[in-house]
């Protein structure tokens, strides 16, 4: 089966913006951290496609984690899929078994592993923190996913993000959530576009988006209210172009629905 370029770039999404924030939750959540400690393995992904297989692995060395496009060589375990539709759709958080390989003699990292992509569910807009921590990490993620996600809309050559892109010169769009110290960043230059985490120092940045606290931020980022009732609430501040804000609110509710 061949996969459709908009089944491709929501695999690339997930692949370079969404996994690799579980590597946030490793580092942020000690119960989760502590459970890879000493842990150096490979854990495969595989979709059918047609003319070429669609993978990815998650490459653990001694707990820390890297998301790496392709083929493990040896990997542990692999979840393999028929179809990149069905492992798009269990990465949104769809009832879908992947096929696995490995398991066996692998049952405890095979639990492990299990159990962190379960956290991942923490993104999905009706996940509820059970605690302040947990919240926290949620609009960290979140952010990190979205900043990452935008440009890679952009360098996958999305029509509409790369018309966006091309005609601007040097800015810097920011997000930030005070306090807490949580920031990313999205830089573009000439259609160019990397994605950052914390605050971007050497330029002001054109846009800003400040939520106003934790729980303010989550109530924007899960749309349980819109932009426009936000500012007027004193949920987030913007500073910049009302009309570049606009259009970046755009990308990122395109952004939410290609993952859900």
């Amino acid at each position: 089966m061949q996969a459709t370029e908009q089944e491709l770039l929501v695999a690339r999404i997930f692949f370079r913006a969404v996994l690799p924030v579980i590597k946030t939750m490793i580092e942020d959540d000690p119960k989760v951290g502590n459970k890879f400690k000493g842990v150096t393995a490979d854990i495969q992904i595989l979709a059918k496609n047609d003319p070429e297989d669609v993978t990815a692995y998650f490459k653990f060395t001694d707990g820390a984690l890297d998301v790496v496009e392709g083929v493990s060589e040896k990997p542990a375990i692999t979840l393999g899929f028929p179809s990149v539709a069905k492992m798009n759709a269990m990465f949104a958080g769809k009832p879908v078994i992947p096929k696995f390989k490995g398991i066996v003699r692998h049952f405890g990292l095979f639990l492990k592993f299990m159990g962190l992509l379960m956290g991942l569910k923490l993104l999905m807009p009706d996940a509820k923190p059970k605690t302040p921590a947990q919240a926290a990490l949620k609009v960290k993620m979140t952010l990190y996913m979205v900043s990452t996600a935008l440009s890679q809309l952009n360098k996958a050559g999305d029509p509409d993000m790369v018309k966006w892109t091309t005609k601007q010169p040097e800015r810097i769009y920011q997000w930030s959530c005070e306090p807490g110290n949580i920031a990313a960043y999205l830089k573009i230059k000439a259609g160019k576009s990397k994605a950052g985490r914390g605050f971007y120092t050497r330029r002001k940045p054109f846009v800003h988006m400040k939520f106003d606290g934790v729980d303010n931020a989550l109530a924007v980022l899960g749309n349980e209210v819109d932009m426009v009732q936000a500012m007027a609430q004193g949920r987030i501040t913007v500073e910049g172009s009302p009309e570049y804000c606009a259009a970046l609110g755009s990308f990122m509710v395109r952004i939410a629905g290609l993952v859900s």
